[in-house]
């Protein structure tokens, strides 16, 4: 939001301070993506996958227009919740099994089916599945970027196809496999952890049917 409010002093048709930071911001996009798909730990795969949608909103600002800013408006306020979200179910995943190491906690679909159901849904939204405002926002700020330049989709394209599989491996490893022999027992889920993920999707869902909330365009 501060480089939003910081470009506005820059005009990009006189000079072309910002075709370094572009390039960079989805150079980056496309490496931190990489990066997820060699992650073995949870948490700092959560945390790669934000740096990667963040390096594509910059991206998408530095650009200054319109669907650009609007775009990089609702994927802010729409992966804050999707991430937040992810983190709070690794969270719990930690307090079953006592590790952030992807091996050592898998197999946890069989045993709390119901937080399977949230993992599954978090990760759709990551992945940015039709409707969800993710879709939008990617979708927006894709267009702009290659309405300035047509090379941009080969970055974009590429990052977003390495945030599909990142997301996929992370469901596959935490939720299906053979349950690791350390774990032998698992209590359940308690009503305070579905409550706190009920209340991440909601507002998610809710943003599907009024997404000018957080666009930035006046309706």
């Amino acid at each position: 939001y501060g480089i939003m409010r910081i470009t506005i002093l820059v005009n990009p048709s006189s000079n072309n301070l910002h075709y370094p930071f572009i390039t960079l911001d989805l150079w980056g996009a496309l490496m931190t993506s990489a990066i997820c798909l060699r992650q073995i730990d949870l948490k700092s795969l959560i945390a790669y996958s934000s740096v990667s949608h963040m390096g594509l909103v910059v991206a998408a600002t530095m650009i200054q227009t319109q669907w650009a800013f609007s775009g990089a408006m609702i994927l802010m306020i729409s992966h804050g919740l999707t991430s937040s979200m992810l983190f709070c179910l690794a969270n719990t995943n930690y307090e079953q099994t006592h590790s952030w190491i992807l091996l050592l906690t898998r197999g946890i679909q069989p045993l709390l089916p119901l937080m399977a159901t949230w993992w599954l849904l978090a990760n759709l939204t990551n992945m940015a599945l039709p409707p969800t405002t993710n879709l939008m926002a990617e979708l927006t700020m894709v267009i702009a970027l290659f309405n300035w330049s047509s090379f941009t989709i080969i970055l974009t394209g590429a990052a977003i196809l390495l945030t599909a599989s990142y997301t996929q491996y992370m469901l596959m490893m935490t939720q299906r496999g053979t349950l690791p022999s350390h774990i032998t027992s698992i209590q359940n889920s308690s009503t305070r952890e579905h409550l706190l993920m009920a209340l991440h999707m909601i507002p998610m869902l809710l943003l599907i049917l009024k997404p000018e909330l957080i666009s930035g365009i006046p309706t």
